[in-house]
């Protein structure tokens, strides 16, 4: 199976001032530990370096363009990297449509028209209410996998 690991979980896997630190680093280990596939966007690439040079006052992480580029490298060397391309903005677009995505939420639709796009299975993610249940894709919180044992 692979799961698509969505920005909060790159985050807090990344920010040791987190309180979910240790779970998000424990439940991809654990998923790897098992043979599965970790795979990336760049859509959670360009969302994680927002957040990461965002200033903390704002609830980011305070990073420079350096740290996070630093970070980035290291992440893009443990997961696979999944490419964009066309049939993701038509993906996209039907769902949206379909169910009637407003607001915020059409960052995540994006993310699910990923992983139709690709055949992933799973989305490892700590925002489990944001995504609307898909036929054939997972939500799976970090603690699902800890507990799974």
């Amino acid at each position: 199976m692979h799961y698509l690991l969505d920005t909060n979980i790159l985050l807090r896997a990344c920010d040791p001032a987190s309180s979910s630190y240790v779970l998000a680093l424990e439940a991809i280990a654990r998923l790897l530990a098992q043979g599965e596939e970790c795979v990336i966007t760049p859509q959670v690439l360009i969302e994680f370096w927002a957040v990461a040079t965002r200033p903390i006052a704002v609830n980011g992480l305070g990073w420079n363009a350096e740290q996070t580029h630093t970070e980035v490298e290291q992440i893009l060397d443990q997961f696979t990297l999944l490419e964009d391309n066309p049939q993701i903005f038509t993906y996209w677009l039907s769902y949206v449509t379909t169910y009637k995505v407003m607001g915020k939420r059409v960052h995540d639709a994006r993310l699910i028209a990923v992983i139709l796009t690709h055949g992933v299975t799973h989305l490892l993610t700590f925002n489990t209410d944001d995504f609307t249940s898909t036929a054939g894709i997972v939500i799976v919180h970090p603690q699902t996998v800890i507990d799974s044992q």
